[in-house]
């Protein structure tokens, strides 16, 4: 008798591997962005692709607010074309990365989505800074 996990079988290695490694072109995830910045190397532009409001309540240190439906060519005209972004959003419940990474494909934009957003992010015991008093 089989489980649910295991009616289907996994994929051969090969398929495996091409697959996961793939993944990692798409996303990163919290942790790794955390030791990029807390040890001087971002490489990368961190974007809260979030509402004002939203970002203005806490986000995290170093990102620069850009809402995804404010994304266009003369918003990142200050960037080289090879710079890569990388988008969080509230969370695992939010789409405003996928809107963000699609804005910024089809812009020819590198990027990246930082899978799990701020709830991922509290959730690692990071912290947030916030621009209200």
């Amino acid at each position: 008798m089989s489980s649910a996990v295991s009616r289907v079988s996994a994929a051969n290695s090969s398929d495996a591997l091409a697959h996961f490694e793939q993944l990692l072109q798409f996303e990163t995830d919290c942790w790794d962005v955390h030791h990029a910045l807390t040890n001087h190397r971002k490489d990368f532009v961190l974007l809260d692709v979030r509402g004002d409001e939203a970002f203005a309540k806490g986000h995290i240190e170093q990102a620069i607010s850009l809402p995804h439906s404010k994304l266009n060519s003369k918003n990142l005209e200050n960037y080289s074309a090879d710079t890569l972004f990388v988008v969080y959003c509230a969370g695992p419940h939010c789409n405003a990365t996928e809107k963000a990474a699609i804005r910024l494909a089809k812009l020819n934009r590198p990027v990246k989505k930082m899978i799990g957003g701020i709830t991922g992010w509290l959730d690692e015991g990071f912290t947030l800074i916030s621009n209200e008093e």
